[in-house]
């Protein structure tokens, strides 16, 4: 779920991607449950810290969907262990305002998880503490700095000469700066497979074919079993950052990325730059799409009031045709259902041409910070440590040994029955746990520093369970062998790769400088108008208003300033392009 980074954008439930079509494993944290529950108020495990007296750490998180503390088997686990609890602060809920307001009192908060281009406004007025020192007597964070932090760090050279460690980017994975692991791209068609195959699975050469090939699903499956109206296609406002989120990342399918840190254009893996208002951007390409679609009665008419959270609801409740993001699969998916072919898969559409982001090696668009005015920052540098510790990734990513997940004979791990659904059916945790719903308990934190593309030593597999040998043998399941069999391909990306139908990149992370106040202003007023104009262009009562709309948006967003914006987000895109060409030319 953005900054978006890529992989945890906006507002993201963060679990396993649900491997292949199968396995809906959510998780929360990780770790191997022997140890959960064990430790007091005063234990010590980070030698030489006092955990006698309760301590509150105010969390200032973009990444939140939650604001207020963090309860629950998460809250009970870091209370018991650290003597810790978090108090969590969410732009996502409470409004960009938030920052604002608590930046200008000089105080954002203790530990903070916030954009890269925020981080370029804090450090030079002092608000950001200076962790160099103290990694360096971390158990688990020092291993990472040479390789991870440091390079990041370091571009920030220009409030930054010195490299000091100021922060630490998020979802970093321990692959290669070119190496893409996941079994499907983040954004592809993906539609339940049995309603698919229930029109004839159709060939789809494009757009048009996806659009006949809902109306003819909509028509056949209607509802669902309990008498919910399915929709085809549903849209929602709250992830809408530079632009319509919908709009941007459908634009990836056909070979264009919006970068982070611009919102004035698109780029594709050749480095070529298109405005976003241009006539022949795929940015309206796809609001076309959309607007073909509503006129087709495939549109949910909740989009333009619902949130991200009833948007959750109806995947988990399958009322969904068109997935576009691959942990969409996550809330329907299990390996129960895959046994019976029923499930959500990729549908590749023949003129598609994805752009794909590598693993994020150096990290992804957020990091992790501690505010100047922090008080017991050693305990918080310690909580960190322990974030990217085997226990504390293992309890992230994959919650319980015993309840969750089980060790093997051959010492690696297995999902439990329990782990298999316990996030879809907000399974009741054990009160020695913790107690209440599993999805309820889960972190708020809602991201990480160490992501699960990283390899458990004791495993020697990552801790993302969906790349568990024993869940890739458990998701051998009908609907996983039909797929393979359909699109002679192991998973998508490797579909994808074979048919040349994707473009892998390298994940570019760093400092892309921060606007001034003059263009955050323009930014801010062209992007609002941007994201109304979207939508109404969308819901329009026919062809002529929609072309209206976007003709007078092509010449009122000039008078918003949109030469200055546009000259600043094409510079920002030229640093990516050289950026990624170093990097694949370092391999």
């Amino acid at each position: 779920m953005n900054k978006h980074s890529k992989l945890a954008r906006k507002s993201m439930l963060i679990f396993g991607t649900a491997l292949l079509f199968g396995t809906a494993v959510l998780s929360g944290c990780s770790s191997n449950a022997n140890n959960a529950g064990t430790a007091t108020e005063t234990s010590d495990p980070g030698g030489g810290i006092d955990h006698s007296n309760p301590l509150t750490i105010t969390v200032f998180n973009n990444a939140a969907n939650y604001q207020g503390e963090q309860t629950g088997w998460y809250g009970k686990l870091i209370k018991d262990k650290f003597n810790i609890t978090l108090n969590i602060l969410s732009p996502q809920v409470a409004g960009d305002q938030l920052y604002k307001t608590r930046s200008a009192s000089g105080d954002l908060g203790d530990l903070l998880i916030i954009d890269n281009s925020q981080l370029e406004e804090l450090i030079p007025v002092g608000m950001i503490m200076d962790m160099t020192d103290r990694i360096k007597n971390t158990e688990y964070l020092s291993k990472y700095v040479d390789n991870h932090f440091k390079p990041f760090n370091a571009a920030f050279e220009s409030i930054n000469p010195e490299g000091k460690i100021y922060a630490l980017p998020t979802f970093v994975s321990d692959t290669s700066p070119t190496t893409y692991s996941e079994e499907i791209p983040y954004s592809s068609p993906i539609m339940p497979w049995d309603y698919y195959k229930g029109i004839g699975s159709p060939k789809l050469n494009n757009l048009t074919d996806l659009l006949n090939a809902l109306k003819q699903m909509q028509e056949k499956y209607p509802k669902t079993p309990e008498g919910k109206a399915i929709v085809p296609i549903t849209l929602w406002k709250d992830w809408d950052n530079g632009s319509m989120e919908n709009v941007r990342w459908l634009s990836n399918w056909y070979g264009y990325e919006q970068p982070d840190g611009t919102s004035t254009i698109q780029l594709n893996a050749k480095g070529d730059i298109v405005p976003l208002v241009d006539d022949n951007s795929m940015y309206k390409k796809i609001l076309q799409f959309y607007y073909d679609a509503n006129q087709m009665g495939l549109v949910d008419p909740d989009s333009a009031t619902q949130d991200w959270n009833k948007v959750a609801e109806k995947l988990t409740d399958k009322q969904v045709l068109l997935l576009w993001y691959s942990w969409q699969r996550g809330f329907y998916n299990t390996i129960e259902r895959g046994t019976k072919g029923d499930g959500n898969v990729a549908v590749p559409i023949a003129d598609t041409h994805i752009i794909q982001n590598s693993d994020a090696y150096f990290g992804n668009g957020r990091v992790f910070a501690i505010g100047s005015k922090a008080k017991n920052p050693e305990r918080i540098i310690e909580f960190m440590d322990w974030l990217v510790s085997p226990e504390g990734l293992r309890y992230y990513t994959n919650g319980f040994e015993g309840f969750n997940y089980e060790k093997m004979s051959d010492g690696k791990f297995k999902l439990t029955e329990v782990g298999q659904i316990a996030f879809q059916e907000n399974t009741p945790v054990p009160e020695q746990y913790g107690g209440g719903g599993y999805q309820d308990g889960q972190s708020k934190i809602n991201t990480m520093i160490m992501s699960d593309f990283v390899v458990d030593p004791e495993t020697g597999e990552f801790y993302n369970n969906n790349y568990w040998s024993s869940t890739i043998e458990a998701n051998k399941t009908t609907l996983t062998k039909e797929w393979q069999n359909t699109y002679n391909a192991s998973t998508p990306t490797e579909y994808y790769q074979k048919n040349n139908m994707i473009d892998i990149v390298p994940n570019i992370n760093t400092s892309l400088g921060s606007d001034s106040s003059d263009i955050k202003n323009k930014r801010s007023q062209i992007s609002d108008y941007v994201k109304n104009t979207s939508w109404k262009m969308i819901f329009a009562k026919d062809q002529a208003e929609f072309d209206q709309l976007w003709n007078k948006l092509k010449s009122d967003v000039v008078g918003l300033g949109w030469n200055d914006v546009i000259a600043m987000d094409t510079e920002r895109a030229q640093k990516i392009v050289k950026l990624r060409t170093d990097a694949v030319a370092s391999q």
